[in-house]
């Protein structure tokens, strides 16, 4: 049973607040605290923990010490089916408590919310009751680790329900209305501070949520007609490298150089300079058509406070064959963690919403293809310091493919609240060196450090990129001849349905 006379937890990036709730910070340049004492004020805090309003999601958040002070974090959505349930507290409770003692700190208690809005004719009162076996899943998955779960509160229809007080006269059945927002001393201290929980889960998403609109048939034609211009090229640059790498392991190290620097002759015209640039004919074009999207959108700054006008005009700034041309370029591992060093700078900015519109055209039948471009945006987002969409971008790109390494990686490193400078100084290394060698030495620094090394390094992660996507459950279309293809109206001709996935497969395969 929760004690609401004692305090419940501590938040610290705010202004010191006691009892009383007056605000008297003994040292102006102390480190605040705000003391949050029930579950109304845990409710109240939990945007501002997490940097956004979550909906359909599970939160877990440790806590430290006698005071209850506030630590890491792990956010999930809710699973649909119930049986899914037990695995997935389990997974949350180790993850937490496994982040939390890789940090050096074992957590004294956690604290969980269920965020889950009523669906259909459902009321809030209903939602509670449907969640309470996960409830009851989480707390047995953090007893089994000898971490207790004080406090349980489910948020539904902007109420608020605990499902560790018995007591009716401070938690009714019907639910207590949460604090309106901008009202409480923590909200105050956190506008004071600078930090912001204005935004929804949903708004975040759907920034990056693939179009839904009559444009998306467009936008798949040109990715159709992207895979049957793309292909081929990639199907040779991948069989060059493979031949180059046999016949320079065949001849020794030394040699290596050598052979590296012609790889794309084929396409290039044997062009070193060219070829040590990128290492492939369809990379060098992919990035430098990349920055000049870059550049196109630098020169129109959107309007502030306006998000939706501001990605509807991105949209109009790209066209969709460029659209589609980078979405496969993106798909190959080396010219994604090329572009990933446009992290910062005056690069960051154009970089992330470059990322996000590509993101959005990832439509119909290549919704797989989005994990490249989303977990380009969940990078460059945590990097620029805004921790809520990186983290979502990083989950839709899991989404899009669980097995893509490189948002693995990262989404480990969020959670684990690992500093973004170490990933950015390895890629500021990869990329001074590149920059600065001769074409022999750019050849040989190609298959160097990247942000997965910098990501594995952290936590010893053994995870690789080139492993084989899942096949995600999806509307298939009716494939046709090739002769009924090129009578299609409307648009490029659509090869076999099997020319995306074998896309797919070359880019993970490629070097």
């Amino acid at each position: 049973m929760t004690n609401h006379s004692e305090a419940t937890g501590q938040y610290e990036p705010d202004s010191s607040v006691h009892a009383d709730g007056i605000a008297r910070p003994a040292d102006p340049f102390a480190e605040p605290v705000v003391t949050l004492r029930t579950p109304a004020e845990l409710a109240d805090a939990l945007p501002y923990l997490l940097g956004f309003r979550p909906e359909e999601s599970i939160v877990l958040i440790a806590l430290h010490g006698d005071r209850g002070r506030f630590g890491g974090r792990v956010r999930l959505g809710v699973p649909e089916r119930a049986e899914d349930w037990p695995c997935v507290a389990e997974q949350l409770a180790q993850c937490l408590v496994g982040g939390s003692e890789r940090r050096g700190e074992r957590p004294d208690g956690i604290v969980a919310f269920l965020c889950q809005d009523p669906v259909g004719a459902e009321t809030g009162q209903q939602v509670v009751e449907r969640l309470r076996p996960l409830a009851q899943e989480l707390r047995t998955a953090c007893g089994r680790l000898d971490v207790p779960v004080l406090e349980v509160v489910c948020i539904a229809q902007s109420r608020f329900w605990t499902y560790c007080c018995p007591d009716t006269g401070c938690c009714p059945s019907e639910g207590v209305p949460l604090l309106r927002p901008g009202t409480s001393v923590l909200a105050a201290a956190a506008t004071y501070m600078g930090v912001r929980a204005d935004a929804t889960q949903s708004e975040i998403r759907g920034r990056l949520t693939p179009w839904e609109t009559a444009a998306a048939a467009d936008q798949e034609r040109a990715l159709d007609a992207a895979s049957v211009a793309l292909l081929p090229r990639m199907l040779r640059d991948a069989e060059a490298k493979a031949e180059a790498e046999a016949e320079a392991v065949a001849e020794g190290d030394a040699a290596r150089d050598e052979k590296l620097v012609g790889v794309p002759g084929k396409d290039r015209g044997n062009d070193p300079g060219k070829a040590c640039d990128e290492g492939q004919g369809v990379a060098s074009d992919t990035l430098d058509l990349a920055r000049r999207i870059m550049a196109r959108l630098e020169a129109a700054p959107p309007a502030p406070g306006d998000t939706l006008a501001a990605d509807n005009r991105d949209d109009e700034l790209i066209a969709h064959d460029e659209a589609a041309a980078l979405i496969f370029g993106l798909q190959v591992r080396t010219t994604r963690d090329r572009a990933a060093e446009w992290m910062e700078g005056t690069e960051g900015p154009s970089a992330l919403r470059l990322w996000r519109a590509l993101s959005r055209r990832c439509v119909g039948a290549y919704a797989e293809y989005a994990a490249a471009p989303l977990a380009l945006t969940g990078w460059v987002a945590w990097s620029l310091g805004d921790l809520a969409e990186g983290q979502e971008a990083l989950d839709m790109a899991l989404g899009a493919d669980s097995r893509y390494a490189f948002a693995l990686l990262l989404n480990q490193a969020c959670n684990d609240d690992m500093d973004p400078e170490t990933i950015r100084r390895c890629l500021r290394r990869k990329r001074e060196a590149r920059d600065g060698a001769t074409a022999h030495d750019a050849a040989a620094l190609h298959d160097g450090a990247t942000v997965h090394d910098a990501a594995a390094l952290h936590d010893g992660a053994t995870v690789r990129d080139d492993a084989a996507p899942p096949r995600r459950r999806r509307r298939r279309r009716p494939s046709r001849t090739a002769s009924e293809a090129s009578r299609a109206p409307g648009g490029p001709a659509k090869g076999p349905q099997n020319r995306r996935q074998t896309a797919r497969r070359v880019a993970k395969e490629g070097p």
